[in-house]
């Protein structure tokens, strides 16, 4: 099946991790057929995610940048603007979570929760407010926002990560009734766990858990889950390009969850 990418440039933030969604991201939207691709990230990593892109016979340019800074994020847009010309889709995957769970509200920072919500929430606006003009001046523009199944999963605690999550959310659906009118689709992508690297600070100050132990956690978070596995970074890319396709050109204002059902 024709995706429709030929011809298409697409910007994917936080690519560089080697195991993270945003590489896979990438790499799965050059197969496809996607042009051009700008991979983006704090990390000098986002190199080799570029390197990795270039091999699969797309055009590629790997820009280092903080979504939090907004003269970095307007010099990172302009930049791919410069190279390729447009940007027909945005794929706002860039994240962090930055505090452990069922941490006491009472004792949780003003610092933590300000970090979270500007990485997460302001991040993600911020890069959006740079690329919206260049799609509403060609009137064709897609956006997929990376959300999270913690937005529905009450048993962690009050946390500032799902609760910036699910601004994602609100923020999807909004911009997508807004900009329905200048041809631009806008969806969110939540996933469940999956095994990257992302929830590090989850583990700060612990052991390193053996093979057996990661996978007695894992079998225990698995067995809750109707599809009986935990998800993969190729899960959550296949969700991502699918919703940046011509094939899902009616559906936009949409949150779906990619989780083996542990979000129904």
């Amino acid at each position: 099946m024709d995706l429709g990418f030929k011809g298409k440039t697409a910007l994917v933030t936080g690519a560089g991790s080697q195991v993270g969604f945003g590489k896979e991201i990438a790499l799965l939207l050059a197969k496809e057929g996607c042009d051009a691709i700008a991979v983006t990230d704090v990390i000098d990593d986002v190199k080799k995610t570029a390197e990795a892109v270039k091999k699969l016979g797309s055009k590629c340019i790997a820009i280092k940048a903080d979504i939090t800074k907004r003269n970095e994020v307007d010099a990172m847009v302009k930049k791919v603007i410069d190279e390729f010309g447009k940007i027909d889709i945005l794929c706002n995957v860039a994240g962090a979570i930055l505090h452990k769970d069922n941490t006491p509200l009472e004792v949780q920072q003003d610092e933590m929760w300000n970090r979270q919500i500007s990485l997460n929430l302001f991040g993600t606006m911020s890069v959006t407010r740079a690329v919206l003009p260049y799609m509403k001046e060609k009137k064709h523009g897609i956006i997929v926002n990376v959300g999270s199944g913690s937005t529905h999963q009450y048993s962690m605690g009050v946390g500032m990560y799902a609760i910036s999550k699910a601004a994602i959310d609100v923020f999807t659906k909004q911009l997508a009734f807004t900009e329905g009118g200048s041809g631009i689709r806008v969806n969110c992508v939540a996933p469940g766990p999956a095994p990257t690297n992302f929830g590090a600070i989850l583990r700060e100050g612990m052991p390193p858990p053996s093979p057996e132990m990661m996978k007695q956690m894992r079998d225990g978070m698995t067995k809750a889950f109707p599809l009986g596995r935990m998800g993969t970074a190729t899960d959550m890319a296949n969700a991502v390009v699918l919703m940046a396709s011509d094939v899902t050109s009616y559906i936009t204002g949409q949150v779906l969850h990619v989780s083996g059902g542990s979000v129904l």
